[in-house]
This record gives structure tokens, C-alpha cells and sequence, in this order.
């Protein structure tokens, strides 16, 4: 097998943000694969085919991808962020898993800045001590999943970064994300809200828990909540790396 299979993360949108090593494997490819505004973002060139797809055709695509790879191209599929989170590499390798023939490709994974790392960066280090993220999207999981998981986490007092927390077509989980990390936590725990980060209309917004709004979040918005320890300096937010 002659071609090649990379998995590279795009950062969280500024262009600037995208590693050297993705850079470089996206110059060498023939074909670019992923979700429409991720390929949307791959300048074209002579000699490069893109593929572009809808955001739940995830498997499909990784399927794409290994067989145009085994056939000698030189592929990247595309993700936002790091395609490690909540994103491309696992589609991949479960598709690889149905595929036992082609687990010999030449594959590999390149990461990125996920959108909550930039997140935490703009806000301070609100991540910075232990953390988790978790994807409020019940496409992949069921919901009661993801009421447990929010619950067992603010119960260990881990600070959390909230991926996909409200989509027109399910508004109303949000409130209840909110309404359980209050049940949980103290009103004054402190809760940003990043939206757009990196994008001309980035807005990053820091409120307590008791102040927070269900319609301050949509998809483009990552919630990082803070632990007990999280605290302001000036207009900057932080996690104790000492737990109280």
C-alpha cells in the first residue's frame, strides 16, 4: 500500500492556530475529507480533490477515506479542534475495525488546539487544575447519560468544559444542564460562556451560576464551568491548582 491516511486536527477557526505538522501533511494530499465547513476551510489547489460531506455521515466518510488511502492516495480527513475530541479519529478506527484488511495503512493521527483549550485561554486558566469535558449532544448517547455524567462530575467537583450545549433542534437540554449543575453546585460558581472563539464575532462571557441563561449558549459556544476553587483576577478567570 503505496498511500496514506492522515487525521488532523484544524484548531478552533483562526488559521494561525493550525500546527506546522498539519500544514505539511495537507500540501502533500490529494484528498481532503470531512464535514462541509471544515473542508470549506482548505484553500483548493491543482491537484487536490475534496470531499465534502454532512456533520452525521461520520462513518461513511472514514470509510471514504480508507479505501481512497488503500488505493494510493494521500488522504486527510478534517476535523475542528483536535481530532481526538469529539471528533474524526474515532470514526476512523471504528470504521478501520470493520476492515481488518486495511489495518495495515499508513495512519496517522496529527493534533490540534480544541476549541476548549482556546477557550480557557482567552478567559485565563480556568482549566487549570482537574477537569473533564463532556459532550451535551444526545445524538451518540442517550441523555440520561449525559444528566449522570454532569451530575457525577460536579459531585467530584471537577471543572468542566461543555461541548455542543444548545441546537435548535434541542433547546431545551440546556436549561436542564444548567438546572442540574445548580442542584449540584453553589449559585456563585463561575461559568463562561465562549462563544465563537478565535472567529471575528468571538465573545467571551463569565457570569455565576445563579446568573446563568439557557439562550447564552448555542452551537458554536463551548461552557467551561468552573470547580470550587475558581475564582476572578481582575478580568481574568482561574482554578486553584491547590484543592481547598
Amino acid at each position: 500500500m503505496t498511500g496514506w491516511l492522515v487525521i488532523a486536527g484544524l484548531g478552533p477557526g483562526d488559521n494561525a492556530l493550525v500546527t506546522p505538522e498539519v500544514t505539511v501533511a495537507l500540501a502533500a494530499a490529494t484528498d481532503v475529507v470531512g464535514y462541509v465547513p471544515y473542508v470549506a476551510r482548505i484553500a483548493p489547489r491543482e491537484g487536490l480533490t475534496q470531499h465534502a460531506s454532512d456533520n452525521r455521515q461520520e462513518l461513511s466518510r472514514a470509510r471514504q477515506a480508507l479505501d481512497m488511502a488503500a488505493a494510493g492516495r494521500r488522504v486527510v480527513v478534517v476535523s475542528s479542534g483536535d481530532p481526538g475530541v469529539f471528533a474524526m479519529a474515532s470514526a476512523v478506527f471504528e470504521a478501520l475495525e470493520q476492515v481488518p484488511e486495511l489495518q495495515a495503512l499508513d495512519i496517522r493521527v496529527l493534533p490540534g488546539i480544541t476549541a476548549m483549550l482556546a477557550a480557557a485561554a482567552r478567559a485565563g486558566a480556568p482549566l487549570g487544575h482537574d477537569f473533564c469535558a463532556i459532550n451535551l449532544s444526545d445524538n451518540l448517547k442517550p441523555w440520561p447519560l449525559v444528566e449522570s455524567r454532569l451530575r457525577l462530575a460536579a459531585q467530584a467537583d471537577f471543572a468542566m468544559a461543555l461541548y455542543n450545549p444548545r441546537s435548535a433542534s434541542r433547546p431545551h437540554q440546556f436549561a436542564r444542564a444548567l438546572e442540574i449543575l445548580r442542584q449540584a453546585c453553589s449559585g456563585s460558581r463561575l461559568i463562561t460562556f465562549a462563544h465563537g472563539v478565535t472567529a471575528p464575532d468571538e465573545r467571551i462571557e463569565t457570569v455565576t451560576l445563579a446568573n446563568a441563561r439557557p439562550e447564552m449558549a448555542n452551537m458554536r459556544t463551548v461552557v467551561l464551568v468552573g470547580n470550587s476553587t475558581t475564582r476572578r483576577v481582575g478580568r481574568f478567570v482561574y482554578t486553584s491548582r491547590r484543592s481547598e
